[in-house]
């Protein structure tokens, strides 16, 4: 059957048209992505701007037409940090229902862990054993750790590349004071969520997943054969260590010129390096994987795995 996958997120509205049966993976068809960078349209009440809503609403409806020309039979509409914070976000899901036709379901932070951890878990398979995860979204950060496809533990902290750009790096590009203070504060923030998980076994595998942390891999990372002629993609503390700085002097608008530095990632990736370095801090972590399978995935198979 073909499925697509709505995810309002706090950087992008991106639609994933996928044909997709149980027990097999989905083959994406078609995708529809609007660039919004929420975080700018919230206003000193934490309520989304009318200009913020205004660029939902046309990023749904083109969405949708996209969605209604590949033949979609069934939608899939999430929402999470972006609107799920948002003092107005219960209004703002009113309307779009009203003036698109799309009930958005909003996913708690927790909720985006668990589903995130299940896409993982599925494409590296049972034999990858005990997995901990870091997945940089725009407004959150999630990280989950268990030894089956739910964690054992799954939290989301306030360190979202978007978040952590607007509240910390203001200037573009930043200053050295503005990076030491988004370290600083990371560093505080994981040394609490990094206590959540102290009981559990060390990891056979840890696994970065989202598109800001395949960016930073295909920048800065390395590439190794994996299974069969399969190659794995990996990315180490001291890359990142390397390539942050280095990119934090750079305009927001020339980084599109590295490779991996998109035009929709290219003013939140240096605090996504910087976030993504401290993550890895925290939790000794000097070298990880990364997953091309993510959120959007996980929804789908889940989705797939309730089918009668």
């Amino acid at each position: 059957m073909r499925l697509g996958v709505l995810d309002v997120g706090s950087n992008t509205v991106h639609l994933l048209v996928v044909d997709a049966h149980r027990g097999a993976a989905p083959v994406p068809s078609a995708s529809h992505k609007s660039v919004l960078r929420l975080m700018r349209y919230l206003g000193d009440d934490g309520a989304i701007s009318d200009e913020g809503i205004d660029a939902i609403l046309t990023a749904i409806r083109g969405a949708v037409a996209t969605a209604e020309e590949a033949g979609v039979e069934e939608m899939l509409p999430l929402a999470t940090s972006a609107l799920r914070e948002a003092t107005n976000g219960e209004e703002v899901l009113t309307l779009v229902e009203r003036e698109t036709g799309v009930e958005l379901r909003v996913l708690s932070g927790e909720d985006e862990a668990r589903i995130t951890f299940l896409a993982v878990r599925r494409w590296y398979g049972w034999s990858a054993e005990q997995l901990l995860l870091f997945d940089i979204g725009g407004g959150s950060l999630e990280i989950a750790a268990g030894g089956d496809e739910q964690p054992d533990v799954a939290i989301s902290v306030p360190l979202g590349a978007g978040r952590s750009t607007i509240g910390f790096l203001p200037d573009d590009p930043p200053t050295r004071d503005q990076l030491d203070a988004l370290r600083t504060h990371a560093a505080g923030v994981l040394a609490e969520a990094r206590e959540q998980f102290a009981a559990l076994p060390d990891p056979a595998h840890v696994v970065g997943s989202s598109k800001t942390i395949r960016s930073l891999a295909r920048l800065a990372g390395s590439v190794v054969d994996g299974v069969g002629s399969n190659e794995r993609s990996l990315l180490r503390l001291r890359q990142l260590d390397d390539w942050v700085p280095r990119l934090a002097k750079i305009p927001a608008d020339a980084r599109t010129a590295l490779p991996g530095i998109t035009a929709d990632r290219t003013f939140q990736i240096v605090a996504g390096g910087v976030v993504l370095a401290e993550t890895m801090r925290a939790f000794g972590v000097k070298e990880l994987e990364v997953s091309p399978w993510a959120l959007r995935e996980g929804v789908l198979l889940r989705y797939l795995d309730l089918l009668n």
